[in-house]
């Protein structure tokens, strides 16, 4: 986008402002050369940052500033003000840093700082291999590098595509609103440029974690001082008949969404299995592309365990209202080459079927081991597993959660960035506790809902606003203690509980 087409709100930071424009805890939004630029004060210390998220282009006036971190009200990527740097995920790159100077009652931002060199003091880590290519893995390795370590890294993903943004692969990539180039995190040329070895297609067969090492299926073998296991979790299979013919689809990774979308000008009716939170966003982008979806799924109401039962049937209404037509409390018994047959004994016509009724952990390497398993990849507050020097982190992980003392396993993409930050961090020896409240968001055709918190269960949901509005918030407590917290349409309430549900460092 030039600088001509960019929209630029207040003042010209380079001309000054009177310094009572920004006082201590407050915030102003302005530009510097055709930049917009945000202006926060904390005690003694003016920041100046680019304000405009790395992650989907969210405005970061409209966040939060807690203590020296500002933090995006779209999706809740973090930055440091002080150097810029990512925090937390999902912040593709760090933003710009302006230099600041009082000039008698005056506030004027200079040019972007030049960004600060790290380095790594680890000698006895001289080489790492994460095995997983997924969010957790690919967070961990940039963490590595903006961290400083400089020693041998290598991703080992069997996936055939790269690290792609994933939650785009069932909303705007499948509705057709978003280009395939959008898609993969980062270009081919990233991973040499960071002397990142990035190993596609390729499956851990051995690992010896007294000798570390492991073997790859075609025989490569890699040590390793420092070893990341985030493979992530697998799609749950239906047993059905016909559960493998060819117009049958699951939804993971980006080749489940190409191959889904490569049928779509043949498609006319489909049959969506499973009212989960991938299974409704299918059925919203295939409504985007005009195709007929039918959902099918025991459920009485969509989400009624994970959002309770009033925002579950509102967003059931939402999709009647797109055309999507439910059949709640049923399951399919057979599948035909174009139809799915129902325990009802209804038989539903589908040129297209696409499965979401939830995933499993990939623990197999890690039972390989003998690492300590419990439905997912035991690990402590710091990621670090049975063994010491292997860590785990993401959708296979079950951690302790800091707030219940619990130990639980959060399938979130966010969630898997950040702990695969964290034990980049912890792999470098830094002792940095898995803290922060799981955070998600699901989209609806132009509903979204953000999600703060962990609750399997609880006992009560109090509702402030209108649901029906799109206004809301919901507090899921369990007793007088808070277990999450959605909000539809006030991105900065969902903020502010992320910052009171999870420890920030």
């Amino acid at each position: 986008m030039s600088n001509e087409a960019k929209e630029l709100s207040g003042p010209d930071l380079r001309a000054g402002v009177s310094a009572r424009e920004v006082p201590d805890g407050g915030t102003l939004l302005g530009h510097v050369d055709g930049e917009a630029v945000l202006v926060a004060r904390r005690g003694g210390d003016v920041f100046a940052v680019e304000a405009t998220c790395t992650h989907y282009g969210g405005p970061l006036a409209e966040g939060l500033v807690v203590g020296d971190t500002v933090r995006c009200p779209w999706h809740h990527a973090c930055f440091s003000l002080r150097t810029g740097e990512v925090v937390h995920a999902p912040a593709l790159r760090a933003i710009a840093c302006y230099a600041v100077e009082t000039r008698g009652e005056k506030l004027v931002v200079l040019g972007k700082k030049t960004p600060p060199s790290r380095v790594s003091a680890t000698p006895d880590v001289q080489s790492i291999v994460i095995v997983g290519g997924g969010a957790a893995g690919h967070a961990a390795a940039e963490m590595l590098r903006n961290e400083g370590y400089t020693g041998k890294l290598t991703m080992i993903s069997a996936d055939p595509s790269p690290p792609c943004d994933r939650p785009n692969l069932s909303k705007d990539y499948l509705a057709g609103n978003a280009p395939e180039e959008w898609i993969p995190l980062r270009p081919p040329e990233f991973f040499s440029a960071q002397n990142i070895e990035l190993l596609l297609g390729a499956r851990v067969t051995a690992l010896d974690v007294k000798a570390r090492r492991l073997s790859l299926e075609d025989g490569r073998e890699f040590g390793y001082d420092r070893l990341l296991i985030a493979t992530g979790a697998e799609p749950v299979k239906l047993s059905v008949e016909g559960a493998h013919l060819p117009h049958v689809h699951y939804l993971r990774t980006f080749g489940d969404s190409r191959a889904i979308i490569d049928k779509l000008g043949k498609v006319k009716r489909a049959v969506v299995i499973g009212a989960s939170f991938i299974g409704l966003e299918v059925a919203a982008s295939l409504r985007a592309r005009k195709v007929e979806v039918d959902v099918v799924a025991p459920d009485k109401v969509p989400f009624e365990r994970v959002l309770g039962a009033e925002l579950g049937q509102f967003i059931r209404s939402l999709h009647e209202e797109h055309g999507v037509r439910f059949h709640l409390g049923k399951t399919p018994v057979s599948i035909e080459p174009h139809g799915v047959n129902l325990s009802t004994g209804e038989a539903l016509a589908a040129d297209l079927v696409v499965v979401g009724v939830g995933v499993r952990p990939i623990t197999e390497l890690a039972e390989w081991a003998g690492l300590a398993t419990d439905r997912g990849v035991v690990v402590d507050a710091f990621l670090e597993t049975s063994v010491p020097g292997v860590f785990a982190a993401g959708d296979n992980a079950r951690y302790p959660d800091a707030r219940t003392g619990a130990k639980i396993r959060v399938e979130h993409w966010v969630h898997a960035e950040r702990q695969g930050q964290t034990a980049a961090l912890n792999m470098l020896g830094r002792k940095v506790p898995y803290d922060l409240a799981p955070f998600f968001w699901s989209a609806h055709y132009d509903l979204t809902v953000s999600y703060v918190g962990h609750a399997e269960r609880w006992d009560r949901i109090t509702v402030d606003g209108d649901i029906g509005k799109r206004d809301a918030t919901l507090t899921y407590l369990q007793g007088d203690k808070k277990l999450a917290v959605v909000t539809l349409g006030r991105d900065k309430v969902g903020l502010e509980a992320e910052v009171e549900l999870g420890a920030s460092r």
